[in-house]
């Protein structure tokens, strides 16, 4: 083993007394071998299974290299999906300061800080929701879960300060570590780019752990989903149970560029979901369609409007734009939700817009959850290619509610309100009496799309994979 940083590394001693080095798996020294070597690529991507050494491993190789490369007075950051997390990753390095001779001299650890006595070079350990801990100008970052951020503004704010300061030092360096996620999840793309960019080193260990006895797997496999089995112990990139929909079943759906203009004796609906400051306020133009399959409803737009608590949604602009389309699209009735939107449509009726009320009672959003998730695992919904859109589609989920009831439900940090007015107007259009014989021709098919033991395995805590794979 060649390297100051990797021999140091190698004779960190571990719980048991041992060396790491002595124990350590050939995936386990390539891994530390890249990172701390002297040439190569200076960003790392690492993505193992539970149990396989991650916070560990972080600690111990952003330990090493604080001692023996880091530059005087440099600071270095390492980051955890949470408070907890960053404070497993601290443990595991005070541990081998307090285990292996020679350190205890050479590092003093204070609360949340490593600091090198003779270079005064510095290592911050913290949870990934503190952005005011990193440096301007960092020399090492470690990051341990990345797949486990919340998906919120402040994350993506931090995520991009990282990576944005890192070309601020020439001999800079990043190491993220994590478990696999859900596609959907934004470090999925990040390692999706670390794969095919020769910036980046991309190493990933599939499970189970080579310690792990077959009792151990077959114990853990009877107490997860299959989406969590595949994601913790697997380490596979796969959607989670309680996603609405999959990559593959969004990409089927788009079918047009969008948005599409109004055909002649062609009938629209309007939809709305209203919010002012925390959400979006979403306007979706739909009609359906004739296709060999049955009838098909066809998004031909989207509108959006984003607002904050300072600047909350001008609900003037929205109704000026609702009766501009209800014009536009052949007097298109408008569906929405009269919490949200009572004064709003009472002057549009006003106006000559019939606006119906959908009731947001726990069976109504149940419908919704429900006829969204079957038009887009049936293909019985055109999309039009919007990123927006169709990310927000990726990204939302089905929650349980009640025994056989579900609802529409976003992460923390995203939106679900284009996806409600989609399912508005779906509903809507899919209630209309139809002739044509169809797959997915009616509401009470679309209904019926979630199955039974689905639904009763997610009142029960224990969903059943709810998606399939894309033919």
């Amino acid at each position: 083993m060649a390297g100051e940083a990797l021999a140091l590394l190698a004779a960190f001693r571990l719980d048991d007394g041992r060396a790491w080095g002595d124990v350590a798996t050939d995936w386990q020294l390539a891994d530390a071998a890249a990172v701390c070597g002297p040439s190569g690529p200076r960003r790392h991507f690492q993505v193992r299974p539970r149990g396989a050494s991650k916070t560990t491993d972080a600690a111990a190789a952003a330990l090493a290299l604080l001692v023996t490369e880091a530059p005087p007075r440099s600071r270095s950051h390492a980051c955890a999906a949470d408070a907890d997390q960053a404070r497993e990753l601290l443990d595991a390095l005070a541990g081998f300061v307090a285990r292996t001779p020679g350190l205890g001299g050479t590092v003093k650890l204070e609360a949340a800080r490593a600091t090198v006595v003779r270079s005064e070079a510095t290592l911050q350990v913290e949870a990934s929701d503190a952005a005011s801990a990193f440096g301007k100008r960092p020399w090492l970052v470690a990051i341990d879960e990345l797949s486990q951020w919340p998906r919120t503004p402040n994350h993506t704010r931090l995520w991009g300060a990282i990576v944005s300061a890192l070309p601020k030092r020439a001999d800079s360096r990043l190491l993220v570590i994590s478990m696999a996620g859900s596609p959907s999840h934004p470090s999925h793309r990040v390692w999706q780019r670390a794969q095919a960019s020769a910036d980046w080193r991309a190493a990933r260990v599939s499970g189970p752990c080579p310690w792990w006895s077959a009792s151990d797997v077959a114990a853990t496999r009877a107490e997860l989903t299959e989406a969590e089995y595949r994601q913790y112990v697997l380490a596979e990139w796969c959607e989670s149970d309680d996603a609405l929909t999959t990559e593959g079943d969004v990409a089927a759906c788009v079918t047009h560029p969008g948005p599409l203009p109004p055909a002649p004796g062609r009938r629209y609906c309007l939809s709305v979901d209203v919010g002012t400051r925390r959400d979006r306020t979403a306007v979706a133009v739909a009609h359906t369609e004739a296709t060999p399959a049955g009838r098909r409803v066809v998004v031909d737009r989207v509108l959006r409007w984003s607002g904050s608590r300072l600047r909350p949604v001008q609900l003037g602009e929205v109704e000026a734009s609702l009766l501009r389309l209800h014009r536009e699209y052949h007097g298109a009735p408008l569906v929405f939700d009269f919490h949200q939107a009572a004064q709003l449509t009472e002057r549009l009726r006003a106006a000559g817009v019939r606006c119906v009320e959908y009731p947001f009672t726990v069976a109504g959003v149940n419908r919704l959850a429900r006829v969204l998730h079957g038009a887009l695992r049936d293909r019985a919904i055109g999309l039009p290619d919007d990123p927006e859109l169709l990310a927000e589609l990726r990204e939302v989920r089905i929650v349980a509610v009640g025994p056989g009831l579900v609802k529409l439900d976003n992460p923390p940090g995203t939106h679900d309100d284009q996806a409600v007015a989609v399912a508005l107007a779906a509903a809507q259009l899919l209630e209309r009496p139809t002739s044509q014989p169809a797959r997915f021709g009616g509401l009470q098919q679309a209904q019926a799309s979630l199955s039974g033991a689905y639904l009763r395995s997610l009142s029960a805590g224990r969903p059943e994979p709810l998606n399939r794979e894309a033919p």
